[in-house]
């Protein structure tokens, strides 16, 4: 017989078109991915790295837009050591060579910007490199999300296992879905906050697998439903509360923090949305599905006389 609800938001009985939302969002990251793939940064494609010194503090914010204007919208600026030295990383030019494009660069930068800059190296990046950081980066996320799942099934039981590594898995899809659709670039940096949010999101569903398991153990009464919507709601001030305050330091590094460290907080605002939304509507309906019950989480217990048996 179904308890009358002590709960105030009624998660569950939107879960179907919450699975509509997600399926149509992976196929649609599924489907770009495909299509235009990711707009891989210079970690992954290769190019060349020119350092460039300066007598006074370089500003980088003129430095971008005077090799934006000479043709070099691309390039990433960023300060190496020293406020005065200016390390600019380049994408590959099938056009130029290491030399011709260090050149290049340094003449856009004593004619156009304030201060006479002076070369210091100019290095070339082969795609070789690239090719082992993308196979890398990648077996770096499959051996996460299966460490995840050996964790979570002996922690809890293979319902949660199954719909933890889900939402994971829903997760990145998504976060590379819109890298892919809107053509975000992808480097490094990226590829660590989505490993940053892989521990989010699941630190996050753990919250809520731990209060749905003391649930099934303490509720006497009520329906899996009822019991996993108890639990979400029990802990949705939590959720709530973690989210809006990771939010604001996230949105302060984006706007604030540089064009350096823009793409990293990027992935980790949109990791943090779609990890909390999953971790209400992605994995507590999927390990519903999988038929979680009250008899999954009982402790078993042995009588003394049963003990006694035992040789």
């Amino acid at each position: 017989m179904r308890i009358q609800p002590n709960y105030k938001i009624d998660f569950l009985s939107k879960r179907l078109m919450a699975a509509i939302l997600s399926g149509l969002l992976i196929l649609v990251s599924i489907a770009s991915l495909s299509t235009q793939g990711l707009r891989k940064g210079i970690d992954f494609t290769g190019g060349t790295i020119v350092e460039i010194g300066f007598s006074e503090p370089a500003d980088l914010t003129s430095l971008r837009g005077v090799l934006s204007e000479a043709g070099f919208g691309g390039a990433i600026v960023q300060h190496f050591g020293t406020s005065k030295d200016v390390l600019i990383r380049l994408l590959p030019d099938a056009a130029a060579n290491t030399a011709e494009l260090s050149n290049k660069v340094l003449e856009a930068v004593n004619i156009k910007y304030a201060q006479k800059g002076e070369l210091r190296r100019a290095e070339f990046v082969g795609p070789q490199v690239g090719e082992e950081l993308t196979e890398d980066g990648g077996l770096a996320l499959l051996y996460a999300l299966f460490g995840i799942l050996i964790y979570v099934t002996f922690r809890f039981k293979y319902h949660f296992a199954i719909g933890a590594v889900s939402a994971l898995a829903h997760d990145v899809f998504i976060t590379l879905g819109i890298f892919s659709v809107f053509q975000f670039e992808f480097d490094l940096t990226v590829l660590a906050a989505i490993l940053a949010v892989i521990g989010y999101s699941l630190n996050d569903t753990i919250v809520v697998f731990d209060r749905v398991r003391e649930n099934f153990r303490k509720l006497r009464k009520g329906s899996s439903v009822d019991i996993i919507n108890i639990s979400l709601n029990q802990t949705l001030n939590r959720t709530i509360m973690t989210s809006v305050t990771t939010l604001i330091v996230l949105i302060a590094l984006f706007v604030l923090g540089g064009e350096i460290i823009h793409d990293f907080a990027l992935t980790l605002i949109i990791g943090v949305l779609v990890g909390t939304y999953s971790s209400i509507y992605v994995a507590s309906p999927i390990t519903l599905l999988l038929g979680i019950s009250k008899e999954d989480m009982m402790v078993v217990k042995i009588d003394d006389d049963e003990l006694d048996k035992i040789p």
